[in-house]
């Protein structure tokens, strides 16, 4: 490495020998967080850090005051239901009504300990409706710890790589892995999370049917819920709604985070909507593991109580709080996110500026939205070369190889925590690093 990096190269390479990475390129999330923070702390340099998807907004002070209301009359000492609080499952029903245009009663409408526990709790159950269906199926690239959550339930799962298959060509690349009969549920982020690709109309109705077909059924994550801002979702009430398959199959599960929209990731509060087809469907496969055959109350009573008898009360009041006012036109939480989009325009053009490439760059005939993620390469690298150079430069990402992706040359980076006041240290470290590789490669 050389030695004229904006960051000292003898500070970085002692960091990594001292927490023995083997390869810088191949480490975790947590350990790039951790090499980066000991390297932070030793020079007083900031890094450009694009390696953790956390919300870099304020939480809104509607949340804030109705949750320390609720503390203050004393719901800290009262177990809360386990599917959530009554005023909470309204304002998630009429949500889903308002920005989706979709009507699920408030019976399916379940708040969760962030969307990680209603993605655990949905493979967990789904993977027990049908004796020969035990596969979770995963249209990539995605967030790599559903993959975990499977690991460590022991359930099977299967995956590809969607960007290649994207309009009527998902079809037949989609059948060839349900017709398998193996399939319980298949799972996609929309927008996408890593590569903020976002589902059309055609391909959200080719999932549906294929999925009505073979009876399998749709876990949609919406952690990046209306932030496709190329529409303003914002209106409640109004088109555009935010896309979901839930517009062409009654099998469907949705995840919806209160972490990015919200700002309220602290509190790990997310809602999982189960439509009404679902919620009612029984199985007698259910049986020896809930005593009940109904999908609903098999996850209720079965799933959710078994894992935490329920979601924290307290921000069950925020997030009740958050949704009514953008329910009630009051509060256009849409806005506010914009600042992402924003930053991430900025910065996408900062490294294509420099030689850097767009990964994944369109939405069938369309350029992809500027969003919480973007996707970089650079001529002559592998992912894992270009992350291992690039933290001698003041800059953390992750590589895409963990996501599922197929483009083992690109990176994910994630503008939340990079302020406005960054982007000169970002130009200057990109210029820094074309000037010494130049497109050739390590």
């Amino acid at each position: 490495m050389r030695q004229d990096t904006p960051i000292p190269s003898a500070v970085v390479k002692k960091y990594v020998e001292q927490m023995n990475l083997d390869n810088v390129g191949k480490a975790s999330i947590r350990e790039i967080k951790r090499l980066v923070d000991l390297v932070e702390e030793e020079t007083g340099q900031r890094y450009v850090r694009m390696e953790m998807g956390i919300p870099g907004l304020k939480p809104s002070q509607i949340g804030v005051e109705a949750e320390k209301a609720a503390l203050d009359k004393g719901v800290a000492a009262i177990y809360p239901d386990i599917d959530g609080v009554r005023s909470l499952k309204k304002e998630i029903s009429r949500f889903v009504k308002l920005f989706m245009n979709i009507d699920v009663q408030p019976r399916g409408c379940i708040p969760t300990v962030g969307s990680m526990q209603g993605s655990f709790a949905a493979f967990m159950t789904v993977t027990r409706m049908n004796k020969q269906k035990d596969t979770i199926l995963f249209l990539d690239p995605g967030f790599p710890v559903h993959k975990q959550q499977c690991r460590v339930q022991g359930t099977r799962f299967d995956s590809f790589d969607v960007y290649n298959h994207r309009g009527e060509k998902l079809r037949a690349k989609l059948e060839s892995h349900l017709a398998k009969g193996n399939v319980a549920a298949l799972l996609y982020s929309n927008p996408n999370n890593p590569s903020w690709i976002c589902f059309t109309e055609t391909e959200l109705k080719i999932i549906g049917e294929l999925a009505t077909k073979y009876d399998v059924v749709v876990i949609e994550d919406l952690a990046y819920f209306a932030m496709d801002f190329r529409q303003d979702m914002s209106k409640p009430g109004q088109p555009p709604y935010q896309p979901s398959v839930a517009n062409f199959t009654d099998q469907y599960l949705l995840l919806i985070s209160s972490s990015k929209a919200f700002s309220y990731a602290g509190q790990r509060i997310g809602m999982m909507v189960i439509s009404d087809t679902l919620f009612e469907k029984g199985s007698k496969d259910l049986l020896p593991y809930y005593g009940m055959e109904q999908f609903g109350r098999a996850m209720v009573f079965g799933t959710m109580y078994a894992l935490s008898s329920g979601t924290s009360h307290s921000p069950q009041y925020a997030l009740q709080a958050l949704l009514k006012a953008s329910n009630d036109g009051e509060y256009d939480f849409v806005e506010v996110v914009k600042e992402y989009g924003e930053k991430a325009k900025i910065m996408k053009k900062l490294f294509t500026d420099n030689g850097f490439k767009i990964v994944y760059d369109r939405d069938e005939d369309k350029p992809l939205a500027d969003g919480f993620y973007f996707t970089i390469s650079y001529p002559g690298f592998s992912g894992e070369e270009l992350i291992e150079t690039l933290v001698y430069y003041g800059i953390s990402a992750i590589s895409l190889a963990i996501t599922g992706s197929e483009r083992l040359e690109g990176l994910r980076a994630c503008v939340s925590l990079v302020d406005r006041e960054q982007f000169p240290d970002l130009a200057y470290r990109l210029a820094k690093f074309h000037e010494h590789h130049g497109g050739q490669g390590v």
